[in-house]
């Protein structure tokens, strides 16, 4: 490793105010409390923070809302009403005003263990008009275990809803024996084209492997078949579906407010990525990384190789990254057009600023559990789940 660039790393996120340096991998409790109860929090500075930093902070309250079984991804409809996977295979369609929680029937089966089970729900650009509803969930094969993801018709118009219509729309290729690193987000972009996430699966090479889809960023469209400009055509059925390459675990991605495509990723001992994506472009994985192996082996920084693209931003102590969202409501105006990335050992909302250069964390929220994913609703508000077997909904509004 090149020590003297990690700590120039180090000393640089602990110059930020609001950020934290520690050997707990835990966020500030400096930035804001909580009640004793845990269901409502307020954010205030600390005392000892100037008063120009403590007024870009923003502050909010949280109210628990319900508690899920394992939930992994949110999206809402247009009428408010929300559907939440469970990593055991449920779909639950979830009405805020009423609290009644119904079960989606007709979702496959789905490999349930380690961190595979049902993953992430998108809806369609176009939902309104066709009832598209995108899931991804792990599944057992031969081989393994690997992803795919689906898409079924949502029929509301029943008594009980129900998932109609299947249709497979891509599949992890080749299957392995472990159930790590899945990572299935998927994400419609500004032009209809369906991007998935696809980790590594804990196997290293695959992400630089041409003839595997396992850590890549995959660009397809709604259908599942592969759009005539993705950058590899000529390098054989796989190899088309692929974006760029070199991921290890991308658990968020979100487009910002210019298009500009982002994907955040857990590194392995140190060295969690916020990158920027460019078509074609290699990230790096295995080769490069800016942490180490977990058995103690150095991965040479991604200074020491220039070409392979480097991340925006990186996180040594890992914040371990779940999903990421661009805020772009008033509800919470000092994260307006700020990527908002969800952590897990964190147990925190890590606020991100990529219009600076270099990018910068500029807040980060403790929230006293492990989280899993966000969304902003229409109104503004956020929509935040916790990670586990009682996890809580949580609504975060204005103080």
């Amino acid at each position: 490793m090149v020590a003297q660039f990690k700590i120039k790393i180090l000393l640089s996120f602990c110059a930020l105010a609001l950020t934290a340096c520690h050997a707990d991998n835990s966020p500030s409790g400096s930035i804001q409390e909580a009640s004793a109860s845990g269901s409502i929090q307020e954010a205030s500075a600390s005392s000892s923070k100037s008063e120009a930093i403590a007024s870009n902070l923003q502050k909010y309250k949280i109210a628990q809302v319900a508690q899920f079984n394992e939930p992994w991804a949110i999206v809402s409809l247009k009428d408010g009403r929300l559907l939440i996977t469970e990593r055991k295979g449920k779909l639950q369609l979830f009405d805020p005003r009423t609290k009644q929680k119904v079960e989606v029937k007709g979702i496959p089966q789905v490999a349930y263990g380690g961190q595979g089970g049902l993953g992430e729900v998108a809806l369609h650009p176009d939902f309104a008009n066709n009832q598209w509803v995108y899931l991804s969930y792990a599944e057992q094969g031969q081989g393994g275990y690997g992803a795919v993801v689906i898409r079924g018709k949502l029929d509301l118009n029943q008594t009980a809803p129900q998932l109609t219509q299947i249709e497979r729309i891509w599949t992890q290729v080749p299957k392995f024996s472990g159930q790590g690193h899945y990572a299935h987000r998927i994400v419609f972009g500004p032009y209809g084209k369906l991007w998935i996430g696809s980790g590594e699966r804990q196997q290293f090479t695959p992400a630089q492997d041409m003839q595997s889809n396992a850590g890549k960023i995959i660009r397809l469209n709604d259908d599942g078949s592969i759009p005539a400009d993705n950058p590899f055509m000529n390098q054989g059925k796989i190899a088309q579906q692929i974006w760029s390459l070199g991921h290890r675990n991308p658990l968020g991605m979100a487009f910002d407010p210019q298009g500009q495509f982002w994907v955040i990723e857990m590194g392995p001992k140190g060295g969690d990525e916020l990158n920027k994506i460019i078509k074609a472009k290699n990230y790096g994985y295995p080769v490069v990384s800016n942490g180490d192996h977990y058995d103690g082996k150095p991965i040479p920084d991604h200074a020491t190789r220039p070409e392979f693209e480097a991340p925006a931003l990186d996180w040594t102590p890992v914040i371990s990254p779940s999903d990421l969202l661009f805020y772009t409501g008033n509800v919470f105006p000092q994260w307006k057009n700020k990527a908002i990335t969800t952590g897990l050992s964190s147990k925190a909302l890590v606020i991100v600023d990529t219009t600076q250069n270099p990018v910068k964390e500029v807040q980060r929220v403790d929230m006293k559990e492990r989280i899993r994913g966000a969304i902003q609703a229409s109104d503004g508000t956020l929509w935040i789940i916790q990670d586990g077997t009682q996890a809580k909904l949580l609504k975060m509004t204005a103080p």
